[in-house]
């Protein structure tokens, strides 16, 4: 039972209001002592904690914090969206040219022709059924239900020997024609295949085109530069073992005749030297351009005969020493020595 004050214990009413909170209204029991601390001030018992409003000094500094943090997220989502947009379009806008999905595939294009290329020029009356299942799988089924020889009429022969991609002409996202170099029957021709592709499909349209072979060219007759006796001398006494070491393949051997920093990489045995069928070297300097041609055998083949093979070559030279010639670069030549 509580019992409350008896004014005649002399005991002060403030005294017992520090401990009616504890056991009254939750409501009504803070703002008393907070009342009571302001008032009494200084004089407030030191060693009584603040039972008021606990903790509520930290709702600011993390409602700051809060806030920032979402302020930083919308900053970042905003500047990534515009950033984003100004480098997915050019500066005037339009859409950019040569997009994916508005590309023609030309590779897959080249590549499907070809397989048809492989089953198409390959024909006779025993394979007849199996070419026209094969040849359904790469046109449209209206194509392959009407035409399904692809216009062949079923008599004769032609078979493939090789076949590559020459070229493709693309006439529009969808459309292109690749044309093939192909040998049949022993003769060189093209084929002209039309393609129709659409996202990752492709399909040959139909017929393709028997189109000729490129045409041989008249190569222009090579200028003359002049030759230099004396350097070609000193070089005909030199190519013999630089060739030897050159069809070899012997580092340590072609080291002494490279300039310093060039290593050449030689042909590892696959061909010996027989001899020097020609050597042009023009007038010039401590470096010259010389074209040699030089006569290989191939090993292996002592039985049938000596198989000789004669091939031009293109040289770098440079005059290191009096008379000695030490060699920058070998590749093939584009024009045969004009005389031996």
């Amino acid at each position: 039972m509580f019992r409350g004050p008896n004014p005649s214990d002399g005991a002060r009413l403030s005294d017992y209001s520090q401990v009616i909170p504890l056991f009254g209204a939750a409501g009504t029991g803070p703002a008393v002592l907070e009342n009571e601390t302001d008032l009494r001030g200084s004089g407030a018992s030191a060693g009584r904690s603040w039972s008021g409003s606990g903790g509520r000094w930290l709702l600011w500094p993390l409602r700051v914090v809060l806030w920032a943090t979402l302020l930083i997220i919308a900053y970042r989502g905003v500047t990534a969206i515009i950033f984003h947009q100004a480098a997915a379009l050019p500066a005037d806008g339009a859409e950019p040219a040569g997009a994916p999905a508005g590309q023609f595939p030309v590779t897959l294009a080249e590549a499907y022709a070809t397989e048809f290329g492989q089953v198409y020029l390959n024909f006779s009356p025993a394979i007849q059924a199996q070419r026209e299942q094969e040849l359904a799988a790469f046109v449209p089924p209206g194509v392959a239900a009407a035409h399904p020889d692809l216009g062949w009429n079923g008599s004769g022969q032609l078979r493939l020997q090789s076949e590559q991609v020459a070229g493709i002409a693309v006439q529009d996202p969808r459309h292109a024609v690749v044309t093939l170099l192909a040998t049949v029957n022993g003769q060189l021709m093209e084929l002209g295949v039309p393609v129709i592709a659409s996202g990752a499909g492709v399909v040959v349209a139909g017929e393709p085109a028997w189109l000729p072979a490129p045409q041989q060219v008249s190569p222009p007759a090579p200028a003359s530069h002049g030759s230099d006796p004396v350097a070609r001398s000193e070089l005909m006494a030199e190519l013999p073992a630089f060739f030897q070491a050159y069809a070899s393949g012997d580092s340590a051997a072609l080291s002494r005749f490279e300039v310093r920093g060039v290593s050449l990489t030689g042909l590892g045995g696959a061909v010996a030297v027989d001899s020097i069928a020609g050597l042009q070297v023009p007038p010039g300097g401590v470096t010259r351009q010389i074209t040699v041609t030089v006569i290989w055998q191939l090993p292996g083949q002592a039985s049938a005969g000596i198989t000789k093979l004669e091939m031009a070559y293109r040289m770098s030279v440079r005059e290191l020493q009096s008379g000695k010639w030490y060699v920058n670069e070998i590749s093939a030549a584009t024009e045969a020595v004009g005389g031996k």
